[in-house]
Formats: C-alpha cells, sequence, structure tokens
C-alpha cells in the first residue's frame, strides 16, 4: 500500500472477538480502544481486574475485563476456562503484555519473571485459547516482541531461568527473542490448517510504564530525552494493529515502526534478527515450553 498506515486503516470489526493482554494501560489500552472503535467485541485480559475496569470505562464500545495473571499458570488455566466459556469462537489473540528490566524474580511457578511472563505465559495462553481460532477464517494470534530481541538475546537452555547469574538486559533480550521464535514455529505449524496465522510486531520506544524498571543509571537520561527518542502509545500500538488487521498480512511476518532505527514511525513489514530464524533453536523451544507450561497444542 502507498502512504503511511494509520488507524483510519483498521478495517471493520463488527462481528470479531479479540482478546488482548495487559490492556489496562499503554500500547494494550491503545490496541484495545481501536479495535473497540472499530466494533470489534474486545476483552481487557488484565492482572488487576479493578484497573482492567477503570480502562474499559475509558473505551468506547463493547469492552469486557478478564482476571489474568500471565505470571502464574493457575490463572492462565482458569482464565482460558473463562474466555472458552464466554466465547464460542475468538477472531484475535493479542499476547501484549509484558515486564521488562525488572530485578531478579520468579513467578508463582518459579519461572525467571521476564522468561515467564512474556514468552511461558503467553505460551500456555496461546496453547489454551487456540482451537477457539482455528475454525476461524482470518483468525490471527499477534505476539509483541521488541528490538530488544537483538539486545544480547540468545536462548539459555542451559540456563533458561538465570540460577547461575542474572542479567536483566539480557533476561529480556532472552524473553523477547522467545515471543519471535514462538510465532515463527507456530506459524509453520498453522500453515496446514489454512485459517488462522500467527504474526509478530514491535512498538519501537514507547513512551509507557513498561520502562519502569530501566536500570536507575539510565533513569534520568531517559526521561530527559524521552520526548526526542520515544513515541506515544497510540503510535507505538499501529505496528499491533497493523499486524492484527490489514488484509495483506500474512504468517510468521514481523512489523514495526518505519523510520530509521525501527525506533518512531508508522508500521510497515520489518526483519527481525537472524538468531530468530533459527529452526532448530525455535522447536527446542518449543519443546521445552510445553514441558514447563504442560500445555499441548492442538497442531503438531
Amino acid at each position: 500500500m502507498s502512504g503511511n498506515w494509520t488507524e483510519q486503516h483498521i478495517p471493520d470489526q463488527h462481528g470479531r472477538v479479540a482478546i488482548v493482554t495487559g490492556a489496562n494501560t499503554g500500547l494494550g489500552f491503545e490496541t484495545a480502544r481501536m479495535l473497540a472503535a472499530r466494533g470489534a467485541a474486545v476483552v481487557l485480559a488484565v492482572r488487576d481486574v479493578e484497573k482492567g475496569k477503570q480502562a474499559a470505562a475509558h473505551i468506547t464500545g463493547d469492552v469486557t475485563v478478564q482476571a489474568l495473571d500471565l505470571a502464574s499458570l493457575d490463572s492462565i488455566r482458569s482464565a482460558a476456562a473463562d474466555l472458552r466459556a464466554a466465547h464460542p469462537r475468538i477472531d484475535l489473540l493479542i499476547n501484549n503484555a509484558g515486564v521488562m528490566y525488572t530485578p531478579r524474580q520468579t513467578t508463582a511457578d518459579g519461572f525467571e519473571l521476564q522468561f515467564g511472563t512474556n514468552h511461558l505465559g503467553h505460551f500456555a495462553l496461546t496453547g489454551l485459547l487456540l482451537d477457539r481460532l482455528l475454525p476461524v477464517p482470518g483468525s490471527r494470534v499477534v505476539t509483541v516482541s521488541s528490538t530488544g530481541h537483538r539486545i544480547r538475546a540468545a536462548i539459555h537452555f542451559d540456563d533458561l531461568h538465570w540460577e547461575r547469574s542474572y542479567s536483566r538486559v539480557a533476561a529480556y533480550g532472552q524473553a523477547k527473542l522467545a515471543n519471535l521464535m514462538f510465532t515463527y514455529e507456530l506459524q509453520r505449524r498453522l500453515a496446514p490448517h489454512g485459517t488462522t496465522v500467527a504474526v509478530a510486531a514491535h512498538p519501537g520506544v514507547s513512551n509507557t510504564e513498561l520502562a519502569r524498571n530501566t536500570p536507575a543509571a539510565l533513569r534520568v537520561p531517559i526521561t530527559w530525552l524521552a520526548p526526542l527518542l520515544t513515541q506515544k502509545a497510540e503510535m507505538g500500538a499501529l505496528p499491533t494493529l497493523r499486524a492484527a488487521t490489514d488484509p495483506a498480512v500474512i504468517g510468521g511476518q514481523y512489523y514495526g515502526p518505519g523510520n530509521r532505527g525501527e525506533i518512531r514511525g508508522y508500521p510497515k513489514l520489518v526483519t527481525s534478527s537472524p538468531d530468530s530464524h533459527d529452526q532448530a533453536v525455535q522447536q527446542r523451544l518449543w519443546t521445552v515450553s510445553e514441558e514447563l507450561t504442560g500445555v499441548a497444542f492442538p497442531v503438531r
């Protein structure tokens, strides 16, 4: 297409059901708001239900709230059961929620927090809901990665949970690289079914609450430079929305801001790191993720 892809390019979404994780603030909120404005029935899947209700009150359209803590497999299973009961069909699953640069912590199941929340939590949720998407032509799973997948990023199978030593930057890189590898392997498994596709996106550098755990030495410079180096959340959400709604999108693509360095700008098709396309690592990560979460997918 010619010109910049904007909110106005989102096709009519009436009759479609969209689940957006982490939708009470930032990128997730803007994603949910714009989908609802186009007529989608949107579920805000959030850890804090009260904050979710407050967010829903600021969105015009068909919006509901679902409790979901991606750092707890019990919560994920409970949320998936609720969503399955409420929605016989799901058109869009947008795996948006995430944590970044946290001090070393573990999830309720003992996983390193960034890997456990950003990757394993969404892996489990997707596996538990996928059979609600598979019968729906045009359904999509969109997973939000980051340019951080290039920074000190590798899948450390010998120490996935950083028990020997911990780097919050490298742990974030591993989690975001895992998001991309999950998307590519999921797309390979979905392709024979011909209905649902898996797509990835990243927001560039957006001014959201996600950066609240930035190391102290960087916090002041980032605060001062934010107006120059970041974009508003509504712009940061556009790559996700394009991945979710643009009729020209095909499975396995990756969308991000179009300006130099993919920091800001309108969404376009971008390229991920060569490491993210290693099929042997993708498949190994998939197997390990199934073992850790206990979730088996209906596509093999």
